[in-house]
């Protein structure tokens, strides 16, 4: 890998793990939701099932799923990340586990595409909002054809509230941005040109219709404050 190219990967990463660490787009919150989704949704298996796999599908360096990840009861854990750089941070960060691990370089969407065993629990972290809406659709029929009987998706991400348009979001959370003040200003910049580029989040509205239409059944768990992000649990219809 070319010198620059990882510079640039580190400058990128130094500035996701800021916005994390503090707590600029509400990881906390949104971890602790999903932890308490997952523990439910154990809570309400039959103690005889099988242990379940578990995927999360743009893992990134898995944020502050690590002592979530540690404590859960799985027979498998993969990450994907289409940036394969960042998987040795992902496996660093979860350490020894007693269950195994795979931790592979791949796009989401392909992942929902192809063919698999059956998943019980599929997570997904700010990563499907990258994706078109066709492509959210075919996301979400996808992750149906994988997901196991009586499994669950748990989608953490960005949306937008109902009715309002893309350009109307992305003005709206690049002034977010300039506040930002544990970010130096070029630092922000950056956060900015990158979502201006990269991000469609899906309308809340229209994702549920998206997502019954698929053979899913939907549901908030967790809303931010800033009509941004939100935790949606998705079950099997």
């Amino acid at each position: 890998m070319a010198a620059e190219v990882i510079e640039m990967f580190r400058r990128q990463w130094t500035t996701y793990r800021r916005v994390v660490d503090n707590d600029l787009m509400e990881h906390r919150d949104l971890t602790a939701a999903l932890a308490a989704a997952i523990d439910g949704w154990l809570a309400q298996r039959d103690p005889a099932a099988p242990l379940p796999h578990l995927v999360d599908l743009g893992s990134g360096d898995l944020g502050l799923l690590p002592p979530l990840l540690r404590r859960l009861p799985l027979a498998s854990f993969t990450a994907l990340d289409l940036n394969g750089a960042v998987l040795p941070l992902a496996a660093e960060a979860l350490g020894p586990v007693p269950y195994p691990c795979r931790f592979e370089e791949g796009d989401l969407l392909g992942w929902a595409e192809a063919d698999g065993p059956p998943v019980d629990v599929v997570i997904s972290g700010f990563a499907v909002h990258h994706l078109r809406e066709p492509e959210k659709e075919r996301f979400l029929r996808g992750c149906r054809r994988r997901i196991a009987p009586g499994g669950l998706l748990l989608w953490a991400d960005v949306f937008r509230p109902a009715g309002e348009s893309r350009e109307a979001y992305v003005a709206r959370y690049c002034q977010r941005v300039h506040g930002w003040t544990p970010l130096e200003a070029d630092r922000q910049e950056e956060v900015i040109a990158h979502l201006s580029a990269w991000d469609h989040p899906a309308d809340r509205a229209t994702i549920e219709q998206v997502a019954m239409a698929a053979g899913w059944h939907w549901r908030w768990l967790w809303q931010g404050h800033h009509d941004a992000e939100a935790l949606a649990a998705l079950t099997p219809a």
